[in-house]
């Protein structure tokens, strides 16, 4: 029997693609937490105007000094 091993790959191959999968998991995550805030937000603007409410923007107050 010809049983072939794989060749191990290099530490510093290995580090390399670590960080490429860090670097894409850390984009998904970010897209995620942005896609969820967006649709929060949708979501209190839909419910305002369902509620027939005449401004549904939020006013930001300065702040007093």
């Amino acid at each position: 029997m010809d049983e072939r091993l794989p060749e191990k790959e290099s530490d510093a191959a290995r580090r390399s693609g670590n960080l490429v999968l860090l670097v894409f998991f850390v984009i998904i995550v970010g897209i995620g937490l942005w896609l969820v805030n967006a649709m929060v937000d949708a979501r209190r603007i839909d419910d305002c105007i369902a509620q027939r409410a005449s401004n549904c923007n939020p006013i930001e107050v300065p702040p007093p000094r």
